[in-house]
């Protein structure tokens, strides 16, 4: 059965999509711990993030470098911590989270409230800076 995430990989559901390519996915998170929250997914379903093999595992980092590094030239921010968590969705995902605060990765707060509007540009602006 398809998890939500590979329902926004495959259009069945609409994502903010920031930058993906043959491997991996990255979007905006919907409910985001901090203005600029990403998301970066590998396109295989995998449950677990350590269960990804060795070559996914690899490629993933270089993957959301490119991500951080725009987000950090659009969103306000000291730098863009990254996290794993894995028990929201079954599928391995990491959490880029603009931060000036430590408190600022805590997951047990509540996101913040962004429109749908709002994301959309921002995704723009953060897709503009990813060569």
């Amino acid at each position: 059965m398809a998890t939500l995430f590979s329902k926004l990989i495959s259009g069945e559901l609409p994502a903010h999509v920031l930058h993906e390519d043959e491997k991996y996915f990255s979007f905006l998170d919907i409910r985001p711990m901090a203005k600029g929250h990403a998301l970066v997914i590998p396109k295989r379903e995998e449950d677990y993030f350590f269960d990804l093999s060795g070559d996914e595992l690899s490629g993933i980092l270089p993957f959301a470098k490119k991500v951080a590094q725009a987000i950090e030239k659009v969103v306000d921010c000291k730098r863009v911590g990254l996290s794993v968590v894995g028990l929201e969705v079954p599928h391995a995902h990491l959490h880029l989270i603009p931060l000036n605060a430590v408190s600022d990765m805590s997951f047990g707060k509540e996101p913040i409230e962004m429109k749908d509007g709002e994301l959309a540009v921002l995704a723009e602006k953060i897709r503009s800076h990813i060569s």
